[in-house]
């Protein structure tokens, strides 16, 4: 498995609106500048976040993005399959996986364990532990 992208720019960036926004909305512009991702990419990355229902936006000109939750709210396991989809580390784990070996497959409790303990890493910390 590997993590794009887009899932480590998307812990920047709510690692930064944590960091930065408080009451106040933070603009795309000044993300940006802080995490040196272009805008039209941190665009991508923004619309996925707030389509998971993790920002608020507000138009205009003191407007931009602020966190939905508090940091402590958000398990960095979400915010990576927001953006990645699953974190499965092999197809047949998937939704769409289901594999007509999987009860003769010698190879697929392995597969099966480290997806638990992957998900069981990412799902134990939050946004709050990356920015202490």
């Amino acid at each position: 498995m590997k993590i794009s992208t887009k899932g480590r720019y998307a812990l920047r960036v709510m690692t930064d609106l944590a960091v930065n926004s408080g009451e106040k909305y933070i603009s795309l512009k000044d993300i940006a500048e802080r995490q040196k991702i272009s805008i039209k990419y941190l665009e991508q990355i923004i619309s996925l976040l707030n389509k998971a229902g993790f920002l608020v936006t507000a138009r205009g000109y003191t407007g931009g993005y602020k966190l939905a939750k508090e940091a402590k709210e958000y398990k960095i396991g979400d915010i990576l399959r927001a953006t990645e989809g699953d974190l499965n580390p092999t197809y047949c784990l998937t939704e769409n996986g289901e594999c007509e070996r999987k009860k003769v497959c010698k190879t697929y409790s392995f597969w099966k364990g480290l997806d638990d303990v992957i998900s069981q890493y990412v799902d134990s910390k939050t946004l709050e532990d990356l920015i202490k």
